[in-house]
C-alpha cells in the first residue's frame, strides 16, 4: 500500500495546532511539538487570531517581522502536516508568501491537500476494494434469497448508523466545533479548549449511544415489522437486526474518532477505517458462515464495528496527550458564550435530522421492495453498492477540504472557504460523472465480473445491472448533496433548510416509487431515489444562491459560474457513455468488455469535460491544478 506524508500546510489549508513563526528546533525535523501560545519558546511570534485586514490574501505574510535564518511560517498551521499519523514533513521554501487565489492555490496549501487527498483515496479505494469483496463472499456464501433479504434488512440500522455517526452526521456537527477549539488553542487560550471540548462531549455521547443500542435491540421485531412487513419468515431478520445493533455503540466512538482527528488535519487513521470493518465482516462470515449461516454476517458488522474504533485509538490518543495545557483557567463563560452548549445541542439535531432523513431512503427503497419476489432486495443492494464507489471517491475531496473550510470560517475568513467550496463542486463532480458513465457502460460487464459464481446467478446478474444504470443516474445529485450541506454546517451554526429539501426529495421518492414499484418493479424504486436525491440536490444549491457572505447559516457561492463550469463535464458524459457502451458490446468477455469501455469513456470525457477555457480565477483552473497535483504526486509515496 503506498502513503504519502502529508505537506506541511500553509494558511490555505491551515492545520489547527499551532501559529507564530518557528524556530529551527526539533521540529526542522518533522516531529511534531507545536503547541499552544504559552507554550511556545520565546523566539515565536504568535500570529494567529483571525484574519489582518491588510493581507492579500489568506496565503499572506504570516505576521509580524522576525528572525529569518531557519525559519518558517505558518498562520495557525499544523507544527507538521502529516496525512498519516507522526509523519513529520520539513519545511518547504516559500511557505506562507503571498500568491494564489483564494489562499489555496499556494504550492505548501496544494502539497498538502493532494496528499491529504491521495493518501484518503488509497485507503479508501482499498476500503472499496474490500467492500467488493464483501458483497461477493455474502453472494457467494448465501445468494440473493430470502436469507440475504432478511439480513440486508437488517443491514439497514448499521447503514443508518454509518451516516448518522460516521459521514454525514457527528463529522459534520464536530469538526466544526473541534476547529473552534483548536482555534483558541493556537490563539494562545487558556487551558486546553481541546480537552475541555473532549470531557464535556464524549461521556454524554457514550451514554447516548449505548442507550439507542439496547432501545433498538429491544425493539428489532417492531423494527423489522416497519421496514419490510412483506417479508415472509421475519424471525431471521429479527436475529441479524440484535446482533447488527452492537455495532451502534462501535460506530458513534469510531466517528467520534474520525472528527477529531481530521480536524487535526490526521487523515490515515479515518481512512482506514472501512478497511477494517469489511476485513472484521468478511473474515468472520468464513469463520462462522457454515454454523451460524447469514448470521455470521451479522456478527461481522459488529466486530467491524469494534476495529474501526481501534485502528484510530492510539493516534487519537496521541494527539490528545501531546500537549501541556496552560496552567490558568478560563473564566466562566457569560452572554452569548454561555449558550454555547445549547447551540451545540441545536447543531447536532439538525445535522442529525438531516442524515437520518437522507438515509431513509434506503428503507423507502426496502419498504417497497419487501413485496417484490425473492431476491428484488438483494439486487437493490448489490447495484447500489457497486454504483456509489464513485459517489464515494469524488466526496473524498470534501472529506479532506471539509476542516479546511470550517478553519477558514473560524478564523473568519469567508473568503478562503468560499474559494474553496466552488473548486471542490467543480472537481467532485467531474470525478463522479467519469465513474458514472464507466457505470452505466459497463453495467452488465462489472456485476457479472464481481458477483456471478456460486449461488449468483446469470439471472441475478442481468436483474442487477439494470437496476444499476437506473441509480446511476443520480450519482451527481448523491455527489452535490454531500458537498453542498456542508456550506450550511460548516459555520458551528444550526440550519434546518437542509432537512427541508432532504424531506422534500424523500417525499419526491416515495410517491414516485408507490407509483411505479407495481409496473417496473425494482427499477422503478431506483428511478424514483435518482429523482429524489437530484431535488434535493437543486434546492440545496438554490438555498446557497440566495445566501449571503454575512450569512452565519453557510458558506455563499457563486451559483451561475458552478453551473457554467459543470455544464461541459455533463454534455461529455453523454457522448462519454455511448462510446463506452459501444466499445464493451464487441466483446463478450466481461474483462475485456471492461478493458475496451473504460478507457472509451476516459478518452472522450477527458478532453471534453476539463477543456474549459482557463482564468486566472477559474474555478475549473483551480480543479484541474488539484487533479495534476494528485497526479504528479503518485511517484513520491512511500511504502508504509
Amino acid at each position: 500500500m503506498t502513503m504519502l506524508p502529508s505537506q506541511t500546510p500553509g494558511s490555505g489549508a491551515a492545520g489547527p495546532e499551532s501559529g507564530g513563526l518557528k524556530t529551527g528546533g526539533p521540529e526542522a525535523g518533522g516531529s511534531r511539538t507545536g503547541g499552544p501560545a504559552s507554550d511556545r519558546p520565546a523566539t515565536e511570534t504568535p500570529t494567529t487570531g483571525g484574519p489582518r485586514p491588510t493581507d492579500p490574501g489568506p496565503t499572506g505574510p504570516a505576521g509580524p517581522a522576525g528572525p529569518t535564518t531557519g525559519t518558517r511560517t505558518t498562520t495557525g498551521g499544523s507544527a507538521s502536516g502529516t496525512v498519516g499519523d507522526g509523519v513529520g514533513v520539513p519545511p518547504v521554501a516559500g511557505a506562507g508568501r503571498p500568491g494564489g487565489d483564494g489562499g489555496e492555490s499556494g504550492a505548501v496549501s496544494r502539497r498538502f491537500l493532494a496528499r491529504a487527498a491521495l493518501g484518503t483515496a488509497v485507503l479508501s479505494i482499498a476500503g472499496s476494494l474490500l467492500g467488493l469483496v464483501r458483497d461477493q463472499s455474502l453472494a457467494r456464501l448465501f445468494g440473493a434469497g430470502s436469507d440475504t433479504d432478511a439480513f440486508l434488512v437488517a443491514w439497514a440500522v448499521p447503514e443508518i448508523a454509518a451516516t448518522l455517526l460516521i459521514e454525514d452526521g457527528l463529522a459534520i456537527a464536530l469538526i466544526p466545533a473541534f476547529s473552534m477549539a483548536l482555534a483558541r488553542r493556537a490563539r494562545g487560550a487558556p487551558g486546553d479548549p481541546v480537552r475541555d471540548l473532549v470531557r464535556a462531549t464524549l461521556p454524554r455521547l457514550c451514554l447516548a449511544f449505548a442507550a439507542v443500542t439496547a432501545l433498538v435491540a429491544a425493539g428489532a421485531p417492531y423494527l423489522v415489522r416497519a421496514l419490510a412487513p412483506g417479508l415472509p419468515d421475519p424471525r431471521l431478520a429479527v436475529d441479524c437486526t440484535r446482533l447488527t445493533a452492537l455495532s451502534l455503540l462501535a460506530f458513534g466512538l469510531a466517528g467520534y474518532c474520525s472528527a477529531a482527528l481530521r480536524a487535526h488535519r490526521r487523515f490515515f487513521a479515518p481512512a482506514a477505517i472501512y478497511v477494517a470493518y469489511n476485513t472484521g465482516i468478511v473474515a468472520t462470515m468464513f469463520l462462522l458462515g457454515g454454523e451460524w449461516g447469514v448470521r455470521s454476517a451479522a456478527v461481522g458488522v459488529a466486530v467491524g464495528g469494534c476495529l474501526m474504533v481501534a485502528v484510530q485509538l492510539p493516534s487519537l490518543w496521541r494527539q490528545l496527550t501531546s500537549r501541556t495545557p496552560a496552567p490558568a483557567p478560563e473564566p466562566a463563560a457569560t452572554g452569548p458564550a454561555a449558550e454555547e452548549g445549547t447551540v451545540r445541542l441545536a447543531l447536532i439535531a439538525a445535522v442529525l435530522l438531516f442524515a437520518l432523513c437522507r438515509q431513509s431512503q434506503v428503507l423507502v427503497e426496502r419498504f417497497l421492495a419487501s413485496s417484490l419476489p425473492a431476491g428484488s432486495i438483494s439486487h437493490l443492494n448489490y447495484a447500489q453498492k457497486v454504483a456509489q464507489i464513485p459517489m464515494t471517491l469524488s466526496l473524498m475531496v470534501c472529506t479532506v477540504t471539509f476542516p479546511v473550510v470550517a478553519r477558514a470560517l473560524a478564523d473568519g475568513d469567508t473568503r478562503r472557504a468560499r474559494a474553496r467550496v466552488e473548486r471542490d463542486l467543480v472537481l467532485a463532480s467531474c470525478v463522479v460523472l467519469a465513474g458514472m458513465c464507466a457505470v452505466i457502460a459497463c453495467a452488465p460487464q462489472m456485476i457479472e465480473l464481481l458477483f456471478q459464481r456460486g449461488a449468483f446467478t446469470a439471472a441475478d446478474t442481468a436483474a442487477t445491472a439494470n437496476v444499476m444504470r437506473v441509480y446511476a443516474l443520480g450519482l451527481l445529485g448523491q455527489t452535490l448533496v454531500g458537498a453542498l450541506v456542508r456550506c450550511y454546517f460548516s459555520t458551528g451554526r444550526p440550519s434546518w433548510y437542509p432537512l427541508g429539501v432532504m424531506a422534500a426529495g424523500i417525499a419526491a421518492t416515495s410517491l414516485i416509487g408507490a407509483a411505479t414499484v407495481s409496473r417496473w418493479g425494482v427499477a422503478g424504486i431506483a428511478a424514483a431515489n435518482a429523482f429524489g436525491i437530484t431535488v434535493t440536490a437543486v434546492l440545496l444549491l438554490t438555498g446557497l444562491r440566495t445566501a449571503r457572505h454575512g450569512d452565519t447559516a453557510g458558506v455563499s457561492i457563486g451559483v451561475r459560474e458552478v453551473l457554467g463550469r459543470l455544464s461541459r463535464p455533463v454534455l461529455a458524459s453523454v457522448l462519454a457513455v455511448a462510446a463506452g457502451a459501444f466499445a464493451a458490446s464487441r466483446f463478450e468477455s466481461p474483462v475485456a468488455a471492461l478493458a475496451a469501455g473504460c478507457p472509451a469513456v476516459a478518452a472522450v470525457f477527458a478532453p471534453l469535460a476539463l477543456s474549459v477555457p482557463v482564468t486566472r480565477r477559474s474555478v475549473s483552473a483551480s480543479a484541474l491544478r488539484s487533479v495534476r497535483t494528485v497526479t504528479r504526486r503518485l511517484t513520491h509515496g512511500r511504502t508504509r
